[in-house]
């Protein structure tokens, strides 16, 4: 008896065999990871697999907010045209001197398609470009120096504060007498008025740099070429930034007006030119076309600024 028993004992609890009951794996919850993966697939796998459709549900969800930030932000351009087209129909002003959007808009389309538009707005952007350009490069060194070294600043602030008092288009005639009417007139006036804005941005960036930043800077031992790289530069790019959309803007607007006064080609010379010959639905389409590059070049400069200075933390993070 007491063999059977042991014999049985023995069978009941002997490791591995047949008898003894193995523990049941849980069951996957249906949805989960395991269960809705390809078999073999790892959890990174299974992240990777359901990442597009957790992008799309993200952009499906931001879609309402995108639609009415769009609407609220297009209401009053959309209310002005309206405003344009109906005005002069409804006879509160003169159509002749105001015609109503939709010539403006025929008047566009013919000019881009006979290309007068493309030859003056390309002779008009590198005029600008160039003159923007030039003045960026000279502008920004010369700014780090005057605002880093109090010798420098003390040198030629006389002369920069008698220059930045006086107006570009002033200096108009000046540019004209002395470098003729052809582009190095119109560049040079361009990179005069552009020079301003960026030079005194970048002055006031340096100056007013975190003390508290310089004093950890100085205490590791930095040389000055890796100061100005790891810590000026990098604060001072906002405030810079600032005087290159303002000088942006400046290079196209003292452009049309030196090319009003003297040149063959040009989005300037094309306004003015169908001002004398009284095609008023060209010269406001060289109008919207000016307002469009100038919108479309600030954009640029605004997403160049982001990306110099992704290292921001914003206000609200």
């Amino acid at each position: 008896m007491s063999a059977t028993t042991g014999t049985a004992t023995g069978k009941d609890t002997a490791p591995g065999s047949a008898g003894a009951a193995a523990p049941a794996p849980a069951a996957s919850p249906p949805g989960s990871p395991a269960s809705s993966g390809p078999p073999g697939a790892s959890a990174p796998d299974v992240r990777r697999v359901s990442s597009p459709a957790a992008r799309a549900r993200r952009a499906v969800s931001r879609l309402p907010y995108l639609l009415v930030n769009g609407t609220t932000k297009s209401a009053a351009i959309v209310a002005l045209l309206i405003l344009w087209e109906t005005a002069p129909r409804l006879g509160l002003v003169d159509r002749t001197f105001l015609p109503p959007f939709s010539e403006v808009a025929r008047a566009w389309w013919g000019l881009a398609a006979d290309g007068r538009l493309a030859d003056n707005a390309r002779a008009s952007l590198v005029r600008s470009f160039s003159g923007f350009g030039l003045a960026v490069a000279l502008a920004v060194p010369l700014g780090l120096l005057i605002g880093w070294y109090r010798p420098v600043a003390d040198l030629l602030g006389p002369v920069l504060e008698v220059f930045r008092n006086t107006a570009a288009l002033a200096l108009l005639p000046v540019f004209v007498l002395l470098l003729g009417i052809g582009e190095t007139s119109k560049i040079s006036i361009v990179v005069y008025a552009c020079t301003w804005p960026v030079l005194l941005n970048t002055i006031s960036a340096v100056r007013n740099v975190d003390p508290t930043l310089l004093k950890l800077a100085k205490s590791m031992d930095l040389s000055a070429p890796r100061l100005f790289q790891k810590v000026i530069l990098p604060s001072s790019v906002p405030v810079i930034f600032t005087g290159v959309r303002l000088a942006g803007a400046a290079s196209i607007l003292v452009l049309v007006a030196a090319e009003m006064i003297g040149a063959k080609a040009g989005l300037g010379y094309l306004i003015n030119a169908s001002q004398y010959n009284f095609a008023i639905p060209q010269m406001y389409a060289g109008i919207l076309t000016i307002s469009a590059i100038g919108v479309a070049f600030n954009q640029i400069l605004v997403v160049v600024e982001r990306r110099l200075s992704s290292w921001r933390v914003p206000a609200g993070g």
